[in-house]
């Protein structure tokens, strides 16, 4: 009797330490925290970020949108934030991409979206109205822009554009694709789906174990 309790100890062990590891793992790529390197001064909505070394961090938001912390290398000074819209790349891509925009010449490169290693879905800068306008002209890309300058209190909520090389406004979900169709979400589904599942299924076989453990351990005292 004392060995299978003894089981039934170690199998409740195994499944609490199983939930212990798999929560830290998540939480780690939860903020998306990357260590960026830039062997020149780029552009980032309001900034010119010099030559070196910078930490990005996500705080995400409820809807299409994003708000990106760059702070410095280790973590102790935050040097901007930024709104971001998201943009998706139909494989997730195995390292941290930075996407630049074309720029007028005599400028520094000016920072277009962000993607984590392991994810599909990252983040697009939205970009002060002015020189979302100036950027849209020079790329001939559409730009997300603000309409009004946000404030910390309402990076939430500020009106977004989406500004043409023409110069024209429309609303960001017409002129730019935030969300994969349906034909390329299911032919990046198998490749990106979720741990979730497969956590769940662990965890409940651990506890199933060790509930039948525990009704043998019960009939044999």
């Amino acid at each position: 009797m004392k060995a299978i309790q003894k089981a039934c100890m170690i199998t409740l062990g195994i499944a609490l330490l199983a939930g212990l590891c798999i929560v830290p793992a998540h939480a780690q790529t939860f903020n998306k925290k990357t260590t960026v390197t830039f062997d020149q001064p780029v552009e980032v909505p309001g900034k010119i970020l010099a030559a070196g070394t910078y930490t990005f961090t996500i705080l995400p938001v409820a809807g299409s949108r994003n708000i990106v912390q760059i702070w410095n290398e280790d973590k102790t000074e935050l040097i901007t934030t930024i709104l971001g819209i998201y943009d998706y790349k139909l494989t997730a891509p195995g390292e941290t991409i930075i996407d630049f925009k074309e720029t007028e010449a005599n400028r520094p490169r000016t920072v277009r979206a962000w993607f984590h290693p392991g994810f599909n879905y990252g983040v697009e800068f939205v970009y002060p109205k002015a020189r979302a306008v100036e950027l849209a002209e020079a790329s001939n890309v559409v730009v997300p822009a603000e309409t009004v300058e946000p404030t910390p209190s309402t990076l939430k909520t500020v009106p977004l554009v989406a500004v043409t090389p023409q110069h024209e406004e429309k609303p960001v979900e017409e002129a730019i694709q935030t969300e994969p169709t349906q034909e390329e979400t299911a032919e990046a589904l198998p490749k990106t789906a979720s741990e979730l599942p497969l956590i769940l299924v662990f965890g409940t076989a651990c506890i199933g174990a060790a509930v039948i453990l525990r009704r043998f351990a019960l009939r044999a005292s």
